[in-house]
């Protein structure tokens, strides 16, 4: 029981890992805590929508963990450029240790699914994904580009990062947000 307690309460951490986001209507950024519920709360609404049957339960278990590594590493935005790979080894790191605080084979389970979240390669892999690539494009469009204005993303490289995963995990959300993105650019929702 105290090995459970122990990684719960190490999860508590994570709801201080600011992203660069804002929550719709307030002022703070939002958390990765936050982001982790909101995207699993997104995959059990769209599930329908998958590109391929998902087992949901299986995306929404992925969809909380993904973001774990980040007590350890912080959040970076998913339209930074050049570094993934030893960001990816970092978090790799930091999920070991703190699945590694479950006891038996709890860590590995958590681990594995970690594992399949980064490879892409399954159904539900594809489906979680592109929950995670459109959450913070959802909330920059109901934000007039809040982030991409503050960090300087243009409208070329939120479409280059996200259009294949969405795509290929959720082909029907990748059309809804085409449309928004294009309206948001006319807009000038974008950084340079």
């Amino acid at each position: 029981m105290q090995e459970i307690v122990d990684f719960i309460l190490e999860l508590e951490k994570l709801k201080g890992v600011t992203r660069k986001n804002k929550p719709i209507g307030l002022s703070r950024y939002e958390n990765s805590a936050e982001h982790s519920w909101q995207i699993a709360m997104l995959a059990i609404s769209l599930q329908q929508y998958a590109a391929e049957p998902v087992n949901i339960d299986r995306v929404v278990a992925m969809l909380l963990i993904h973001d774990i590594g980040e007590i350890d590493t912080g959040d970076t935005i998913v339209f930074a450029e050049g570094g993934w790979e030893e960001r990816k080894a970092a978090e790799f790191v930091a999920v070991t240790r703190i699945f590694g605080l479950l006891p038996g084979s709890s860590g590995e389970y958590f681990l594995s699914l970690w594992q399949e979240f980064e490879l892409g390669q399954t159904a539900e892999a594809r489906f979680a994904n592109a929950m995670d690539r459109a959450m913070p494009a959802l909330l920059n469009l109901n934000n007039n580009g809040q982030s991409w204005r503050e960090n300087n993303i243009s409208y070329e490289r939120v479409v280059d990062r996200l259009a294949d995963q969405i795509q290929n995990g959720c082909p029907a959300l990748w059309q809804y947000l085409k449309v928004r993105l294009d309206t948001a650019h006319a807009k000038g929702w974008f950084g340079a």
